[in-house]
């Protein structure tokens, strides 16, 4: 900024500060408008990239994923307790060669990673689009443990694991709760000791998703307990087949895409080259990707109520009781303006977190964005399940039914307001933050 600007900037400001003094007690102020150029940088408009993606993924769902729902809802009906995939393996294939033809892979991949580098906002708008369908099919990489990595992975390991992670042709999962270490992950127990030139894992971890089709584990160990998040806890490179690893048991929960298992380590052997980032120093890019998932979740609860909203609508207009439209109901009309109103704040605060991340640079937004993570988790799970509530209250018994998609939706955003931290956690960290420090500035 030049000298002479920063000098006209400081008199506009004095003018007003002595404009807002000389005023009586007794009157308002004066409303002075202060004309800068800052002013222009707030733009809440999408690029021309991400409407265009953002169109793209649209017809994609409609075209591939919808006419898929009938058959997800029956196969998820008829396998029981089983963890069968909701998606035919021959099918799946399918979705993937068209998916990758249209250029909807590696969306937020680095370009020297082989993506499109395009970022956190593209493809939060890409991921909405993607759960306006309840055919469970998502878009590799899976964006959370990609930053992991990312952040953390040097030499071999991005030959390894990165780059054929980057293009979906490894799976991974993330090992880090505990059955006496869900939301506090310094409640983590999983040991890692040094025995020679050798790490050696021993413990369990539980409600671990993609255990047994995770082609590697970035495994969240204690190597220093009285350090514990402050130094002692270490990420290592699990590869599938590891001698000591077992995942003895299934658990099956409400919602058609969640399966999740126990996985045990014993004596499990490992090298230098297997331990991701520093020693010690896993609880930071941890944090920064549990604040990934919890932006990615708020984006999913934004597909699923947008549909929902959809259905509303179009229910409200065609169905007619006691000689007249549902959408002449006052109940029904107030159910779809909240609704709206609902989904377009959490969308607001959504983009605006994406748009952080984007343009992090420095720990204090990292911590802005941990925070604006909790925030959107907590709003857009609870939000999602209002809507959704009120879209099956809306079409009756058609609405508890297997017919429509509700009830699958219903189920699924009820397991998302605990996984990836509880409700009651988030706010306890929101508060807390509030109260150490204060409310963070505006300017």
């Amino acid at each position: 900024m030049r000298v002479g600007r920063c000098v006209r900037i400081n008199q506009q400001y004095s003018r007003l500060f002595r404009l807002m003094a000389d005023q009586p007690a007794s009157h308002p102020p004066r409303k002075v408008l202060l004309k800068t150029k800052s002013m222009e940088k707030m733009d809440f408009s999408l690029t021309e990239d991400a409407r265009m993606i953002g169109e793209l993924t649209r017809r994609f769902v409609a075209d591939e994923l919808i006419p898929l729902e009938r058959l997800v809802i029956e196969r998820e009906a008829n396998r029981g307790m089983g963890g069968d995939p909701l998606i035919p393996p021959d099918v799946e294939a399918r979705l993937k060669a068209r998916s990758q033809e249209l250029g909807l892979w590696g969306i937020d991949v680095p370009e020297r990673f082989g993506g499109h580098d395009m970022g956190a906002l593209i493809k939060c708008v890409v991921t909405e689009q993607m759960f306006y369908s309840i055919t469970p099919f998502t878009l590799p990489p899976d964006s959370p443990n990609l930053y992991f990595l990312s952040e953390c992975a040097t030499g071999d390991q991005i030959e390894r694991y990165v780059l054929p992670y980057a293009t979906g042709e490894k799976k991974s999962a993330l090992a880090l709760t505990e059955a006496g270490a869900g939301a506090d992950a310094a409640g983590i127990r999983l040991k890692a000791e040094r025995r020679g030139d050798k790490w050696v894992l021993n413990g369990e971890k539980m409600w671990i998703s993609n255990a047994r089709t995770a082609d590697f584990m970035i495994v969240i160990a204690v190597t220093d307990r009285e350090k514990g998040t402050r130094g002692g806890m270490t990420a290592f490179l699990v590869d599938k087949g590891t001698p000591g690893v077992t995942v003895p048991q299934e658990f099956s929960v409400i919602g058609g895409n969640f399966h999740a298992y126990a996985v045990n380590f014993d004596d499990v052997p490992l090298d230098d080259a297997q331990v991701l980032g520093a020693v010690g120093n896993a609880f930071a890019p941890l944090q920064n990707r549990l604040g990934i998932r919890r932006m990615e979740c708020a984006c999913w609860c934004l597909g699923y109520a947008q549909r929902a909203l959809d259905m509303m609508i179009e229910q409200a207009n065609t169905r007619r009781t006691f000689g007249a439209p549902l959408a002449d109901r006052q109940a029904i009309q107030w159910w779809i303006a909240d609704s709206y109103q609902e989904i377009e704040m959490v969308k607001l605060l959504t983009y605006r977190l994406a748009w952080q991340l984007d343009h992090a640079s420095n720990d204090d937004k990292r911590s802005e964005i941990r925070r604006g993570a909790s925030m959107v988790k907590v709003q857009a799970t609870e939000m999602a399940t209002r809507v959704i509530d009120r879209a099956i209250q809306l079409f009756g018994g058609m609405g508890v039914s297997k017919e429509l998609p509700l009830e699958f939706m219903a189920r699924e955003v009820r397991v998302l307001r605990i996984v990836e931290g509880p409700s009651e956690i988030h706010r306890w960290l929101i508060a807390r933050e509030l109260l150490r420090g204060g409310r963070p500035k505006q300017f």
